[in-house]
């Protein structure tokens, strides 16, 4: 079995981050958003790997290609950048960086719009999770819930090894899986070797793997062609490969971890930051105009230029709904 020394940090970055729209627009992501202390949540996630990776591969989409190439500028360090045509899902985006490396390659996957603290224990895990790849297992990473989350998908465990992934459930089957206590959140971190992942996307998810091995092979500096990539079906790594392998490990994240997926999860980063908070719990995000709030409490205002959005902390999955009715009548404000 060989033992492989080049461990490749693989950027996601194609995200949107709908939850937290007026925020984030297509035009400038969650990921790209300078609110989490003068940094963006992508410079974040680079700084981050830095001192465990040896090379970083960026995959993205054409629309952030600019945003993405501007942060890893301020590193002054070679990167390979990976420019999808259309968005093709999780599968296809590590497929792509699986084919770039060499297959002994540690591929460590982390999405670019992320919170994590916790130095030294994230590290840690990092290591552990790269001595697991390096025996050929399919490495995950589980954060041990602290809540009935909805909003996140959840991994079965005993020890470190999967039982079952699931769905994001309904409040009451949450509730009994924060009882349960084997139960992590599925936190998006992954670790594997590249060539292990492609033989399992080829074993599990054929169609996907030959589409993304064909549009690979005909890019241009790392850019796409968006007829090939039409072909490729749209399917996440969970789907096409997590769930169905027999060769995965989970580790358990004793780091701090948020997703910042809602406003209530942004909400908490910034109260724990300081960020300034009435005598009710509600906060501003975006303006400095003096703002009163009256008979409401846990409430959120974000302002924008273009938009003004006030919610209740609890119903920040909603927010996704909002886009959705955006998106169907193809509002400019998107």
């Amino acid at each position: 079995m060989a033992i492989s020394t080049t461990i490749t940090h693989v950027v996601l970055t194609g995200g949107i981050g709908s939850r937290l729209w007026p925020l984030s627009r297509k035009t400038l992501p969650k990921q790209y958003l300078e609110l989490f202390d003068g940094q963006s949540l992508f410079e974040k996630t680079v700084l981050r790997n830095e001192n465990v990776s040896t090379k970083t591969i960026v995959v993205g989409n054409i629309e952030n290609y600019k945003m993405s190439n501007a942060i890893m500028s301020k590193f002054n360090k070679h990167f390979t950048h990976i420019i999808e045509a259309v968005p093709r899902n999780t599968a296809a985006a590590i497929a792509f960086a699986a084919l770039a490396s060499k297959p002994d390659d540690i591929l460590l996957i982390t999405p670019s719009d992320h919170i994590i603290g916790g130095t030294e224990l994230y590290n840690n895990a990092l290591w552990h999770a790269i001595v697991l790849a390096n025996q050929d297992y399919l490495v995950t990473f589980g954060i041990q819930p602290t809540k009935p989350e909805t909003g996140y998908g959840y991994i079965e465990f005993e020890n470190e090894n999967v039982i079952a992934f699931h769905e994001k459930p309904d409040f009451k089957t949450a509730v009994r899986y924060l009882e349960s206590g084997n139960y992590f959140w599925n936190s998006g971190l992954f670790c594997f070797k590249a060539g292990k992942f492609l033989a399992e996307l080829e074993k599990q998810e054929p169609e996907v793997y030959q589409t993304s091995k064909i549009a690979w092979e005909s890019n241009i500096n790392g850019f796409l062609d968006y007829d090939l990539s039409l072909n490729i079906p749209s399917i996440s790594i969970d789907y096409a490969v997590m769930e169905r392998s027999n060769d995965i490990k989970v580790i358990p994240a004793h780091f701090d971890w948020s997703d910042l997926g809602s406003f209530e999860s942004v909400y908490d980063y910034l109260v724990q930051k300081g960020h300034p908070i009435d005598a009710n719990r509600n906060i501003v995000i975006g303006t400095s105009l003096h703002t009163t709030f009256i008979g409401v409490k846990n409430c959120i205002l974000i302002y924008t230029s273009d938009a003004l959005m006030v919610l209740q902390k609890e119903n920040s999955q909603e927010v996704k709904q909002v886009y959705q009715q955006l998106e169907s009548i193809a509002s400019p404000l998107l």
